[in-house]
Formats: structure tokens, sequence, C-alpha cells
């Protein structure tokens, strides 16, 4: 949170030195200009003496010149000398008849600076009973009472303010900071909840002031702006921060209820929700950004709904909502759209709900695709068919097509076979280019799992891979122990270390068995053996850790990095290492 007086104090406060300069000259005086960027340039070289003498020759020629004043307020404090002041504001007060408020408001903080009560009080009550419903005479009291950090007594006048102006939400920002500040967030939450009543442009800047409470108190904040009395400005508030606060399918349920009808307010409400939602990028927060995206739609036309019901619609697939987003591809298509777009989002949602039959009728169908959104729909469908094990049904999805990526899916696809030899070639075709970082490093990993396994080895193997791919777990496990039993030392440990990786994720049973496979390849520690044994270590210590013991977790990282010096793994170990020591705090 910003501090507490940098967001009260009046802009003239915070003016960079050449600012005031150019507010004098504009306001008129050669010799005011003159004197008051001499007295600047004084100020900046320590000689404070002599910038005072220099403001005051300005005030004997413009007795109300407010730079001049302001420099004396700055300057005097430092010498000990601030009750000089006194007769330089009470001229200037007296030459504008007390119309000026600022001047008045410099007259108010000297007064309160030098604890002169009563002269304070007298000042609020003329001043006030000459233009009763302005705030300004409140507002320049409070900031003067919190220059002397006194925020209890700066509340009470801004609340006596509250009262005298006649507007129960005047001040709100004020004293919802001055609440923060003393850890009062229920109190924050209700005065921001006021401040955005009043103007609803307010609202980001008071998620950003909120999101600085505590996590113990974020339900206190979120109950006080999202309770049913509250004005909808103010549960638009607490949607914002529930989204930001990873409580997504709350926060849109708050922020639906407050969307009945279609003002500008209620749809930048669903935008701004929705773009907080892509900024934050967790699924619950797709989830919440697809439902602002659909009801923005609907409150949009042409080509805006369009796009806003297709983003929708990813959305909602990101977050794992299949039906959510099958119904708003079917308003795109009742509803017609560019050439292109629908369709995409369509083929989308069916490979993402299992639909791959019709997926593919749609694809193929398509036209005015663009060439990226073909490219990438083709490879989805692919990897899905893929991955069901319908792998004539993937090459014939990709066709001719010779990018890398396409290259890529082929050498799955052949490795699904048990054609280790072409799986390799294409692998080493598409580099570290297809894809993704993960989809390289994925590859890079099975390339060297597959670099030593003869082309009559492959079959067992790449069956037990496609059960893998299909999310068969526990079947995967038991044909890569059978491929692994057929093979050569140095790519026998790799399979079982995939293995063990795989069961360790599984249930207790399937666990112990992990444990047994890493040590096996342990055991097997020869240098025919390659990169495994360390590998094997890796994961058996991760494995000991996931099942609270830290000692023995300890143990074999350091009898890895002591055996296997120049193993890869050794980086990964030492940071586990460090972690599990306490050198290192879990991230």
């Amino acid at each position: 949170m910003r501090p507490l007086r940098f967001l009260l104090t009046p802009a003239r406060k915070r003016f960079p030195a050449v600012a005031i300069i150019l507010a004098l000259i504009t306001a008129g005086g050669t010799l005011a200009a003159q004197g008051i960027s001499q007295g600047f340039e004084l100020e900046r070289a320590g000689k404070l003496p002599q910038a005072v003498d220099y403001y005051r020759t300005v005030l004997r020629s413009d007795s109300t010149n407010l730079v001049a004043l302001l420099g004396l307020e700055r300057v005097l404090p430092q010498l000990g000398r601030l009750e000089e002041l006194v007769p330089f504001v009470q001229g200037a007060a007296r030459s504008t008849q007390e119309r000026d408020p600022r001047i008045l408001g410099l007259e108010l903080r000297t007064f309160v600076a030098l604890s002169m009560s009563d002269s304070v009080a007298a000042l609020a009550r003329r001043w006030t009973a000459r233009v009763p419903g302005d705030e300004t005479p409140w507002r320049e009291w409070a900031i003067a009472k919190l220059d002397q950090q006194d925020a209890v007594d700066a509340r009470r006048i801004l609340l006596d303010g509250r009262k005298a102006v006649g507007n129960p939400r005047a001040f709100a920002i004020e004293l919802a900071e001055i609440a923060a500040s003393t850890g009062d967030w229920a109190g924050a939450a209700q005065d921001w909840g006021d401040a955005v009543t009043t103007d609803q442009g307010q609202i980001p800047n008071a998620v950003v002031q909120l999101e600085s409470a505590p996590e113990v108190a974020h339900a206190t904040v979120t109950d006080a702006l999202t309770k049913s009395q509250q004005t909808v400005p103010a549960r638009r508030l607490g949607a914002n921060l529930l989204l930001d606060w990873g409580h997504g399918d709350q926060a849109w349920a708050v922020l639906e209820r407050t969307i009945s009808d279609s003002t500008r307010e209620a749809v930048m409400a669903l935008w701004t929700f929705a773009q907080r939602g892509e900024q934050i990028g967790t699924p619950v927060a797709e989830g919440a950004r697809g439902h602002a995206l659909a009801r923005f739609a609907d409150l949009s036309t042409g080509a805006l709904a369009l796009r806003a019901r297709t983003e929708a619609a990813r959305a909602l697939l990101e977050a794992g909502d299949k039906e959510g987003a099958r119904k708003v591809v079917a308003q795109i298509e009742g509803r017609g759209g560019e050439a292109g777009v629908p369709t995409a989002a369509l083929v989308e949602v069916l490979i993402g709900d299992g639909d791959l039959e019709q997926a593919e009728r749609r694809f193929t169908g398509a036209k005015g695709l663009t060439g990226d959104d073909e490219e990438r729909l083709r490879l989805e469908l692919a990897r899905a068919w893929a991955d069901r094990g319908e792998l004539d049904r993937a090459d014939h999805v990709l066709g001719s097509d010779s990018s890398v990526d396409a290259v890529a899916e082929r050498g799955w696809t052949a490795l699904y076979r048990g054609n280790v030899a072409q799986a390799r070639d294409a692998f080493r075709v598409a580099g570290p280019y297809a894809g993704d970082r993960a989809d390289a490093t994925r590859r890079t990993e099975m390339l060297a799992l597959i670099t030593d396994v003869d082309s009559g080895q492959g079959t067992k193997l790449g069956g037990a891979l496609l059960l893998l791919a299909r999310g068969d777990s526990a079947n995967a496990v038991e044909g890569l122990r059978t491929a692994a039993a057929a093979l050569p030392l140095a790519p026998r440990g790799g399979v079982l270390v995939l293995a063990g990786r795989v069961s360790a994720k599984l249930d207790s049973t399937h666990q112990a068995l992990a444990a047994d496979l890493f040590r096996t390849v342990v055991s097997d520690s020869t240098r025919a053996a390659g990169a495994a044994p360390a590998a094997a270590e890796l994961e058996w210590a991760r494995l000991l850790e996931k099942q609270n013991h830290p000692d023995q977790s300890i143990a074999h990282l350091e009898h890895l990095i002591l055996q296997y010096p120049g193993s890869a793994v050794i980086p990964e170990a030492r940071r586990m290492l460090d972690r599990l020591k306490g050198s290192v705090p879990r991230s």
C-alpha cells in the first residue's frame, strides 16, 4: 500500500521544485519568479537562512504569493523557526479576506503544527461557516493532523466533516486509508465500498489498496463488501478481490448478481473483470473470465460479441468446463459469425470434450480458417487421436503436413507402434523447434530413453508408452517393466526409472513398487548403466520426501552427489538437498 500521507496530501505539496517555479511564473511577477528560483537553489545548497530571506523578499512585494509561503513552510521548521510563518499566513489570509482555500489550508496546518488549538478551532469554524457544504476545510484539517501522526483525531475530524457537509459517503477514501493504516480492514473495506459507490472509476485503485490486507483479513474484507445490503459498485469491488485471492467461482457468482441491465457501467464491470482473470491466468480465474466474457457478449453486438464468445469458449476450456464451453459455442453457431472463428472454437471444444469424430468432421469441412488455426487444430486433433490409440486416424489427420510440429507428432505415433528407429529420426529432425519448451523437453527425454533400443525390441515399449499416453498408469507400469526385462542394461535402467516415476504418483502399493524399481536401478550402477542410476536415486529421494522421510531423502541425495559427480541431475540434487537441510525455503 502507498504511504498514507502520500495519498491524502494535496498535489501542491507533492509538486517538484520546477513545477512550483513554473506555477509562479505563470502567476506573474519577474521579481517573484527570480526570488523563488534563487530560493530553491539556496534550499538545494543547504543555505536555509538565505532561502528564508529570499522568500521574505518575494512576500514583501506580494504578500499572497502561495509558492513563497509554501517555501517558508518547508524551510522554517528545519530551522526550528516555524512560528515566524504565522504573521505571513495571517497577513495573506487578511489580504484575500479568508477566501483563498489554499492560503487557509496553509494557515490551518501552521496552527496545528504549532499546537495552537484555539486558533485552529476558530479558523475551522470561520471557514466551514463561510462554505458549509465544502469538504476542503475538513480535509485540510485532517491532513494537518496526519502531519502530526494523529490518525485518531484526523478520523474524528473527517467523521465530523461528513456530518457537517451532509454526505454520508464524504471523505471515504481518506477514511479508508486511515482504517487500513491502523489494521481496521473491515472499516477500510466499508469505506472503500462507499468510495466506489460515489465513483466506480475508483474500483481499480480500491483493489490495489485492499490487496495489501494480510491473508487472515481477506474474508473480513470480502464479507464486508459482498453482503446483500451493499451497493452494486461495492459488490463489484468485492468480486474483483475474490478473483485476485483465488476464489474465481465465488467471484463470478458475486459479480453476476450485479448485472441486471446493459448500462455502460455493467458492461465495463464485466470487461475489466475478464481482463483481470486473464492476467491471473489460473484455471479457476479462466473459468470466471469465461463466464464474464459470455455475459459481456450477451450485452454486445456484432463482431465484438462474436470475439467475446469465442474467447469465452476458450477460457472455459482452459478451466476444464467443457459443458460451459459447449453452450457458448452453440450460441456462436446459432448466431453465425466471421469466417473461421466459430469453427475453430467449436473444434477446440469438441476435442476437449473427447468427441473426436465430430471434431474431425468440422475440421475437414471448415472454410476460411486462418493458417495458424488450421495448423494448430490439425496437430491438436492428431495428438488426441494418437493418445486414444487411433494411430491411423492421427496419421490421416496429419496428411502431407511437413512442418516440424507434424514431424514431431509422427515421431510419437511411430513410437507407439514400436518403430523406435523412425521415432528417433523424427525427434532428431524436430529438435527443439516443435511445440513449446515442455514439448521439446518431453521429446528430448524420450529420445534419451530409446537411443539404445533396437528396432526389434520396440513393440512392447511402444505399447506401454501408449498406455501411459492414454492415462492408464497402472497397466503402463506393468508394460514398462515387461519391456525393460527384454532390454540391455543401458536402456533397461531408463525404462525402469520411468516406470518408477509413474508408480510413485499412484497409491501406497505402487509407491512401494517404485522404491523397489529405483533400488534395482541403483544396484545395477555400472559404467554400462549410463545416466539411469543417478536419475533413479534422485527420484528415490523425491519419493522419500513425499512419504515424509526427509532424513532418508537427504542420505540418498548425499550419496548421489558423491557417487555421480558428473551427472546432469547434480544441480537439482544440490538444490533439493539445500532445501531439505533448511538452507533454501520451500518454493
